[in-house]
């Protein structure tokens, strides 16, 4: 199956091509794939079958690619990934693989083959999924991270989409811990061998190295919008459970918690203030049914684990590091946890605006306020 110009293939190499041949057929998507494999067994029955019993599954014009040899672009395409497969640390598993992850196995919709880089293992490793905004909040950033890193800390692999905002706080959560064990997977919705966005370069470096990452694109793939909704599904997919963390009224974190409740998994979603434009996510969902958690040992709980209190300092709603202890500044009581703009509170204060904006400033500084946009303001802890 290689080019003449590249190596003789080894019996496991030549099986391979067929099930890259295969996803390379136009017309030729993961459900008719398996149909195919499902009436002749491995692929390389379907290139030997006449177009006869081809038809008897898929259109005459399907059954006509299927017969037809690869052109030089499929070619090296099939070269370059074999290449890729060989290199240390990384892997393609197929649906015919003994370790293709089994929750993902028994979705509706399974990949034809997982592109993966990094530990494969921790694909079939008891995983939980923390989703959410790319604009998250700071105190969706912190969230995130503290429920990762418990999470992680307690055993379970988190999985997120290397998206920015929640899920590179999530990832970055639970490698926090790595040297204990503290583990995570990305699933992206590009070729494995881009990286987006190009700002997560390093932390996609990271995840490689004690984490993996995982896609069901060809190499080369680039950032498609149609291509992320799709690959949620194998987020929830290798997941128990998914958690998200700030989303909009319209979210790709609401399609993955739905994809999510169709396979069969829980949802569980942190509630927000009631005039947060990233709370009317979390709050649709609880209203579906999502389980509302305010802190990580309430996953952990549903799931009957215990969690030992020196992994849980600090995982209380939002963990109590970032919660800290009680400030007397009348200026934070005066605040509240509910964002408001600076005309009002200084009327609240008696203040004048220029007065506030030093003392805000400071408060930011040390992580007590966040200041959002058009001038307004909201405590963090």
């Amino acid at each position: 199956m290689t080019g003449a110009t590249g190596p003789a293939p080894t019996e496991d190499a030549d099986q391979l091509a067929h099930w890259i041949r295969l996803a390379q057929v136009r017309g030729v998507g993961p459900e008719t794939a398996r149909k195919l494999l499902a009436r002749f067994g491995l692929p390389a029955n379907v290139f030997a079958a006449d177009i006869h019993a081809l038809g008897e599954v898929v259109s005459q014009r399907i059954a006509q690619a299927l017969l037809t040899s690869p052109d030089d672009v499929a070619r090296a395409q099939i070269d370059l990934t074999l290449q890729w497969a060989s290199a240390p640390g990384n892997r393609i598993l197929t649906l015919a693989d003994t370790d293709y992850p089994p929750n993902l196995l028994h979705t509706a919709d399974p990949p034809l083959m997982l592109y993966v880089k990094g530990r494969s293992e921790l694909l079939s490793r008891p995983a939980l999924a923390v989703v959410g905004s790319r604009n998250a909040t700071a105190q969706g950033i912190a969230n995130a991270e503290k429920f990762s890193e418990a999470l992680s800390l307690a055993g379970w692999t988190i999985v997120s989409g290397l998206a920015l905002g929640i899920d590179t706080a999530a990832h970055e959560g639970a490698l926090r811990h790595a040297d204990q064990g503290g583990s995570t997977v990305a699933v992206i919705g590009t070729g494995i061998d881009i990286v987006y966005p190009a700002r997560n370069r390093a932390l996609a470096h990271q995840i490689a190295a004690a984490g993996c990452i995982v896609s069901e694109y060809p190499l080369g793939m680039p950032a498609i919008s149609a291509n992320f909704p799709r690959r949620n599904r194998i987020i929830s997919g290798l997941s128990r459970g998914v958690l998200v963390i700030e989303a909009a009224a319209e979210s790709g974190s609401l399609i993955t918690a739905r994809m999510a409740a169709e396979q069969g998994r829980d949802v569980f979603a942190i509630p927000g203030s009631i005039h947060s434009p990233l709370a009317k996510g979390c709050h649709q969902l609880i209203k579906q049914g999502a389980k509302l958690v305010e802190s990580a040992q309430d996953i952990l709980e549903e799931y009957g684990h215990d969690h030992p209190d020196a992994h849980i300092a600090g995982s209380g709603s939002a963990g109590n590091d970032i919660i800290g202890e009680p400030s007397t500044d009348p200026l934070l009581k005066l605040l509240g946890f509910d964002p408001v703009d600076i005309e009002t509170l200084a009327q609240r204060a008696g203040q004048d605006i220029a007065s506030l904006h030093v003392q805000l400033l400071t408060l930011e500084l040390q992580g007590w306020v966040e200041r959002l946009p058009g001038e307004v303001y909201r405590r963090l802890r």
